[in-house]
């Protein structure tokens, strides 16, 4: 992407300032010739009353500005027009209204200055006022104040700049005195602006000669934009017979739409083919260098993966991007499967050796029995019985880590009071507690409900309860607690037993892990108690945590969701 970016980019780059300057100049020509064709049919139907005139203007203009000029109504029907023939684009140029000017082509404001209608004064009045601005302006001059004397589109003169309040004092305020002629027209607009600002719930609206404006009392906030809006308005209603209609301005090139586009030069298009030529030779350039450095740690991937599954081979992680993901996420693949691998050695080995305890001695005292040296009587029976079990609960515990291994461990779940499950693990221990003096307690509510597998529920508790015993030394106790946290479902076992090595906390849930490094089954169990333990709670959806200081007893927690 960065190569393609980088050749995109610099072709381009040529491409545009070779052309970008002269699409400025013919913008800036198109819009000065739109802005002038604009402004000069504007004026002409602010000083008329229709468009049956403008034929000879629309073509003067067109061979002033070498643009086809075209005049039509809404319903496009041609009014006026430079080029017979001429193929209208979609859109229109502007809207030709001297009461709506258009803002991006005139900045007039609403209503052309041009429409005056009937404040259009005589020549006697324009020039008893002219009179009494030249005697204005010379005054303000006596005072320092620079003051000219313009002419306004209706005849009566102003003075430019406009005049602050302190000018009062050479009697300005008689320039903008109505005359005679004024009157009528500008009550008229008063009275339209107010009936205006009456139908919007406002007061009214006192408008002067100027066209500015004052409030009639108080209003709201929005009232100054509301009275602008309908003194607009109220000029515009007065002005609508003396001006021409709204029609269409269409300005375009004499021939259509130009669809040829601009031509480049034999120098820029040789220009622009060698430096094209020079970003491919750049681009292939990086593109190789790119690919063999991308391809240099695949090779070593393909290397690696094609070594015997029985060597540990790792490839060197020498970038940060996706395939220096790849090589970290490979590298991890060998280390799990290499530790998968000695998990199961390791399994294997302790099958054998949890099996081959108990069969050896039940061999041993059958030999025994066989060569006369032990009396096959009821105390050698039970004493095969009791081995047979043994060797029958370690199988059962491998049954059940290999269906959850597998996933095909079924479980039950069904609603249950968890003090009575408690209480049925507690009884069920109560023989081998109370001889090792170690004391049961439950504490929990006497109405709280679970869903889950009864059965496998109450597996998970026995073992905690038996792995804590066991572990519990005698006058010491083990506390069965449960309760609700969050919308899950804890289970706790605590006891006061020796705890457990901070190093070895890792290891407990471990299959055949024990805390007797010389694997002694004085203590009793097989090792994999606290492993189903885990399992039958990932089962559930849940966990199981323990938390154990030397000296201080361990608390094995059981979540499961609910």
């Amino acid at each position: 992407m960065l190569v393609a970016v980088c050749a995109v980019a610099a072709t381009t780059w040529l491409a545009v300032t070779g052309t970008s300057r002269a699409i400025r100049t013919q913008q800036g020509q198109s819009l000065r010739d739109d802005t002038r064709v604009y402004d000069t049919l504007i004026e002409y139907a602010a000083t008329h009353t229709d468009w049956g005139g403008v034929q000879d203007l629309v073509v003067d203009l067109a061979e002033r500005t070498g643009r086809a000029v075209t005049v039509t109504t809404a319903a496009r029907t041609r009014i006026a027009g430079s080029e017979p023939h001429v193929r209208l684009p979609y859109r229109p140029t502007a809207l030709l209204d001297p009461l709506r000017l258009d803002p991006v082509l005139s900045d007039a404001g609403p209503i052309d200055p041009r429409a005056v209608g009937p404040f259009l004064l005589p020549a006697r009045d324009r020039e008893k006022l002219r009179v009494t601005a030249d005697r204005i302006a010379s005054c303000l001059r006596g005072r320092g104040v620079a003051a000219d004397v313009t002419t306004l589109p209706s005849g009566r003169p102003a003075i430019r700049p406009s005049l602050a309040d302190g000018s009062v004092t050479c009697a300005a305020h008689l320039l903008w005195k109505p005359v005679p002629l004024e009157r009528l027209p500008l009550a008229q607009v008063n009275e339209l602006a107010t009936d205006c600002m009456k139908r919007r719930g406002r007061e009214g609206v006192k408008v002067n000669v100027d066209f500015s404006w004052s409030l009639m009392g108080k209003g709201p906030e929005d009232s100054d934009r509301a009275a602008q809006e309908c003194v607009t308005e109220a000029r515009r209603e007065q002005l609508g017979s003396y001006v021409s209609p709204p029609v269409l301005l269409f300005v375009g090139d004499r021939d259509g739409p130009d669809t040829s586009g601009f031509h480049l030069s034999t120098e820029n298009v040789t220009r622009i083919a060698g430096a094209a030529v020079l970003v491919l030779a750049v681009a292939a350039a990086v593109t190789t260098l790119v690919g063999r450095r991308l391809v240099r740690p695949l090779r070593s991937l393909i290397r690696a993966a094609e070594h015997p599954a029985d060597e540990t081979v790792r490839v060197p992680v020498t970038t940060r991007d996706e395939i220096g993901r790849l090589a970290a996420a490979f590298n991890d693949l060998t280390d799990r499967r290499e530790r998968l691998e000695q998990q199961r050695k390791s399994l294997v080995g302790d099958v054998a050796h949890e099996l081959r305890t108990p069969l050896t001695n039940m061999r041993s005292w059958l030999e025994a029995g066989q060569d006369g040296l032990t009396p096959v009587d009821g105390d050698l029976l039970a004493l095969l019985l009791e081995e047979a079990v043994l060797l029958q609960h370690i199988i059962d515990d491998l049954r059940d880590l290999a269906a959850a291994d597998a996933r095909t461990l079924v479980l039950h779940r069904e609603p249950l009071y968890v003090r009575d499950l408690l209480e049925q693990v507690v009884s069920a221990h109560r023989g081998t507690a109370d001889p090792a003096g170690v004391e049961l307690r439950i504490e929990t509510a006497e109405r709280l409900e679970a869903d889950a597998d009864r059965m496998r529920l109450r597996q998970m508790v026995s073992n905690l309860v038996c792995n804590a015993i066991r572990h519990t030394p005698g006058g010491g106790r083990v506390v069965l607690r449960a309760r609700r946290e969050g919308g899950d479902l804890v289970a706790e076992v605590a006891d006061s037993g020796a705890g457990i090595d901070p190093a070895d906390l890792g290891s407990v849930f471990d299959r055949f892990w024990r805390a007797d490094k010389s694997r002694s089954r004085q203590t009793g169990g097989s090792g994999l108690g606290l492993a189903i333990v885990r399992k039958l709670a990932e089962a559930h959806g849940g966990s199981v945590s323990v938390e154990s200081k030397p000296g201080a007893g361990s608390v094995f927690t059981v979540r499961l969701p609910q």
